[in-house]
């Protein structure tokens, strides 16, 4: 199985914290393990308005964690325009093209992507 990280499940992983066994289980039995540039893109802002706080950036983490990266391609922009408005947040909407597009199961506590037809670890 191929996954896509939610960015908060990036978050939780690279502090060790906050994920079902199910969730671990998922991640290191993976093939492949994708955080979007979006998550990056995501944790800049909230780290600008003081939100969150990071202790390295995401591809530090990335690296350590043996996670790849995945870019934001005009397939996913275009993705993003033929989805239902289920989610309001246009970061998980990224996401969600991206993980309907590349063939990729997500994993998230956020129970929304489902509703997308994607499949779904959850957290």
């Amino acid at each position: 199985m191929n996954l896509l990280l939610d960015t908060h499940v990036l978050i939780w992983w690279d502090a060790g914290v906050g994920l079902s066994l199910e969730a671990i289980d998922a991640i290191q039995g993976a093939r492949q393990v994708f955080v979007s540039a979006a998550s990056a893109w995501e944790i800049a802002i909230k780290a600008e308005l003081g939100k969150i706080r990071s202790s390295r950036t995401v591809a530090d983490a990335c690296e350590a964690a043996g996670f790849e990266e995945l870019p934001v391609a005009f397939a996913h922009a275009a993705a993003v325009q033929r989805l239902k408005r289920v989610h309001r947040d246009p970061f998980d909407r990224l996401l969600v093209a991206q993980a309907l597009v590349e063939g990729l199961t997500v994993v998230t506590r956020d129970p929304v992507f489902a509703r997308y037809g994607v499949r779904v670890v959850g957290v």
